[in-house]
């Protein structure tokens, strides 16, 4: 059976659009390029199968193909129904990945797509969001021996990895990307910030100057969004649970204030903390009449979308990727991309110069993994700190840039107690 044949994808006719933008991110990730011959030259995962979950486009299909570069049959499918896109799907079972993906399938599907994904009895997983993780461990048990380890993407994915470690229940080593460095301090603060008003603006073509746009949760992602909101001319306002979180925002210069205050001022909302119903029924009914709301945590469950329905007297759809919601007093609140991540799903996601350095430590992630399981245990660990800078180095030597190293003499200073 070819590849052709074992995949489940939406047009294959679509390959050539797909490869031309796997060819453009190409060209703009020098890391993961660096990684790519490393990976040639030692052949990792020669002989492994490797599942991958991550959004599926352009800069992940090139992951997918440094990770078979490695030697690793790769099988990957989607992390959210609205971030794949079919051109990108089509042009990687043509480079002889195994895809389960479709724009848009329906919840039942959606899920279908990934339990086919980890039917061909991978050895190793990429997960973004632990979709994988936990279906192996809570549906199909019976998948799990073969495993030997994973990465994972996201803050909301290692959340639910710990909770099962801390269960005594997670059967096998997984590597909590996100809490890289030189991931949560660029992907999640540079890449969110400038890829959710790529996605917010394509979408409504207007202005944001001016606006008042309130950031929900100020984590690494929040400080992005609100840092380029204010550089684009709007007045931010942060909500928060966490009063140090709280502080630093109102030190940044924004204003700092409960959701239930924050939602009578926004004419933008952006929830980013990873957790359900940040913006619920009393909140839309203190709302501006042309209110925008949008996500960019993993899951559509920060707005309560239910309650806002239950609240309206229409719904319809007035522009692609832009839901109006009309209350009955006629004001009307507008939901961008379904409330699913909308850097994804109504735009291309990060830029690729940042992902270059997150994809490069989820490759070299996954090839520790598979060269210490046995030594790491059922646990959730680190990315190693030598891994961190190494990454690092490969950026600043793609930049031109160079910086200064201790002699041995600060060496040893440092590494005294007595003479200071």
């Amino acid at each position: 059976m070819t590849m052709l044949t074992k995949s489940i994808i939406a047009n294959p006719a679509l390959a050539a659009e797909g490869k031309l933008k796997i060819d453009w991110v190409e060209q703009h990730m020098p890391v993961l390029n660096r990684v790519r011959a490393l990976f040639e030259q030692e052949q990792p995962f020669k002989g492994l199968r490797v599942a991958i979950s991550l959004h599926l486009e352009a800069k992940t299909a090139y992951l997918a193909k440094v990770v078979q570069a490695g030697g690793a049959d790769v099988v990957i499918t989607g992390s959210n129904p609205l971030s794949t896109q079919d051109d990108v799907c089509a042009a990687l079972v043509q480079d002889g990945i195994t895809v389960f993906a479709k724009y848009n399938p329906d919840p039942k599907e959606y899920k279908d797509l990934m339990i086919k994904t980890l039917e061909t009895r991978p050895d190793l997983i990429i997960d973004d969001g632990g979709d994988l993780v936990t279906i192996l461990h809570a549906e199909r048990q019976d998948l799990l021996s073969q495993v030997r380890g994973g990465a994972e993407e996201t803050t909301t994915g290692i959340l639910r990895l710990k909770s099962l470690e801390r269960e005594g229940k997670l059967q096998f080593p997984m590597v909590a990307v996100n809490d890289a460095l030189c991931k949560h301090l660029f992907d999640n603060r540079y890449g969110t910030g400038q890829s959710v008003f790529d996605g917010i603006n394509r979408t409504t073509n207007l202005v944001v100057a001016g606006k008042t746009v309130v950031v929900n949760g100020y984590g690494w992602c929040g400080k992005g969004v609100a840092m380029r909101a204010k550089g684009l001319g709007a007045n931010v306002v942060v909500t928060e649970i966490d009063p140090i979180k709280a502080v630093e925002a109102y030190m940044d210069g924004f204003a700092v204030m409960p959701m239930a205050e924050a939602a009578k001022v926004g004419d933008y909302f952006v929830t980013v903390t990873g957790n359900k119903d940040v913006i619920r029924g009393p909140h839309f009914e203190a709302m501006k009449d042309g209110a925008i709301l949008s996500n960019a945590g993993h899951f559509d469950v920060e707005i309560n979308i239910p309650e806002l329905a239950a609240l309206s007297v229409s719904r319809r759809t007035v522009r692609k990727n832009i839901e109006e919601f009309e209350l009955k007093d006629g004001r009307k609140i507008y939901l961008l991309a379904e409330g699913r991540l909308v850097n994804l799903a109504a735009g291309d996601g990060h830029p690729a110069e940042i992902m270059d350095m997150t994809f490069a430590l989820q490759a070299l992630a996954l090839k520790y993994v598979n060269e210490q399981y046995e030594a790491i245990g059922k646990r959730v660990v680190n990315v190693q700190r030598e891994t961190d800078e190494q990454v690092a180095r490969y950026k600043l030597e793609a930049l031109g840039t160079s910086i200064d190293s201790l002699t041995d003499e600060q060496a040893a200073y440092l590494d005294s107690w007595a003479e200071h």
